[in-house]
Parts: C-alpha cells; sequence; structure tokens
C-alpha cells in the first residue's frame, strides 16, 4: 500500500490584517514604517492580509505590486488580499497572490490601536493593523503546557482558558479565548479573550511581556509602568482600557 507524500489540514493562525482606505505610495511607506517601529519585534516577519474591501482611489488605478513590495521592504510578509472590488480584482489576481472573499463569517478582528506618531502624516492615508485569527470556537477544559513556551513558538487554547506551568520566552506567542495564567516569567506576547471575550484575564508570575491584549484591546512593552517589571501581575479590561496592577 502507498503512503501519500502530503496531507491537506485546516489550521488556526494569527496573521496582520492591513486595512487601506486610500493608498498614496509616498506617505504609505512613511505611515506603515511609523506604525512597525512602534511593535517592530510583534511584526517582524509577519504574514499579512491586505484588506482592500473599504479601499477608494478616486477612480486612480492603484499598483499593488508596488504595495506589495512596500510591505516586504518593510518585513513584512505579504499573504493575500481580501475584499477586493470588481475594480480592483484583475490587477490583484495579476499578483498572483490569493485573494478572499469579505467575509466577517470566517474571521473575527482583533484591533491592534497604536499611538499617534509624533510626525504630522497626511490625514487621508490611514492605516489600521489587526490580529485575526480564524473563528472556530467549542467550549473546551483549560489547556495545560507544562514546559517553556520558546521564541518563535505559538500556543493557542481554542474554546478555553491558557495554563503554562513554566516561562513563555521572548518572541514567543500565547493566545487563548479565554483566561490566561503564566506560573513563571511572561516575556512573549499574550492575547487572552481573543473572540471578543472582555472578561477574560492575564495572570503571570513575572510581568515582562513584549504585548499583552484582552478582547483586541493592546499594550505594548514600553507603556507598562516600570513598577510592575518582573512583579507577580494580572491584565484586564475596565471601561475600555487595559489594566496591569500587581497581584
Amino acid at each position: 500500500m502507498s503512503h501519500a507524500d502530503f496531507q491537506l489540514k485546516g489550521s488556526t493562525i494569527t496573521v496582520v490584517v492591513l486595512d487601506i482606505y486610500r493608498y498614496l505610495p509616498d506617505s504609505f511607506s512613511t505611515q506603515l514604517e511609523q506604525k512597525i517601529l512602534q511593535a517592530p519585534q510583534f511584526f517582524a516577519n509577519s504574514p499579512v492580509l491586505i484588506n482592500v474591501g473599504k479601499l477608494t482611489n478616486d477612480g486612480s488605478p492603484v499598483d499593488f505590486r508596488l504595495l506589495i513590495k512596500q510591505c516586504s521592504e518593510l518585513g513584512l510578509q505579504p499573504v493575500g488580499f481580501k475584499g477586493a472590488s470588481d475594480e480592483f480584482a484583475s490587477a490583484i489576481a495579476d499578483t498572483g497572490l490569493a485573494s478572499l472573499p469579505d467575509s466577517s463569517a470566517s474571521v473575527r478582528a482583533v484591533s491592534f490601536e497604536a499611538p499617534e506618531p509624533a510626525t504630522q502624516a497626511d490625514p487621508e492615508v490611514q492605516v489600521e493593523i489587526k490580529t485575526v485569527v480564524q473563528e472556530k470556537v467549542v467550549q473546551r477544559p483549560s489547556k495545560v503546557i507544562t514546559r517553556p513556551v520558546r521564541s518563535g513558538q505559538q500556543v493557542y487554547a481554542e474554546g478555553a482558558d491558557l495554563i503554562v506551568l513554566s516561562q513563555v520566552s521572548e518572541g514567543a506567542e500565547v493566545l487563548a479565548d479565554g483566561n490566561i495564567h503564566v506560573y513563571g516569567a511572561l516575556r512573549g506576547r499574550a492575547l487572552a479573550g481573543v473572540y471578543g471575550d472582555t472578561e477574560a484575564r492575564i495572570f503571570c508570575q513575572q510581568m515582562d511581556a513584549e504585548l499583552v491584549s484582552v478582547a483586541g484591546n493592546f499594550l505594548l512593552s514600553e507603556s507598562l509602568d516600570e513598577s510592575i517589571r518582573k512583579q507577580s501581575a494580572q491584565v484586564y479590561l475596565q471601561d475600555d482600557t487595559l489594566k496591569v496592577i500587581p497581584l
């Protein structure tokens, strides 16, 4: 009996979604670079889905190959387009990247609201960064990880809390539909309540995270109070504001 050389499987992954409302090549590169510099480790080599569902360019043609090149030069990895209208469909097809329908049934977005850059940029050029996870939630017991989550690894607790009995290393990512408990140092990225559970929380024995998020509300490392660093802490959402306090 012969064995298959490959197997196709469904998967849950996180990607960066780049929402573009108007595309002007010069100001686009400038603004995107400013966004990336606010969290360079978070965006480094990240796969990117370019959402053009709300793109209006006043009838002007859009050079999508140049758009892809600009993203790649800034360290992002475009994997496809989303929400292309008939106006842009042919030009996007010529790029060779995937074109996905603008459907909210298969994904939900978790917004990354980065602070405004200090330098003045063209107000008509808007770039929004989001993280999305494929929607497939079922209720399950807590997912328990007994070993360290090492740099480059990603652990996702689907429909459950995530419990890590060791550390989460720099460059690692842990995600959960519910709460996240880290019984060690949290140095990587932790995203709880990824499908909008505003009651989710993050708990850790040592707070030194690159990024923490609850229900799409993000806080970057440089925004953490120095008094909380390397201390046991919890992260929760209150009145649409992310709070990080000692345990």
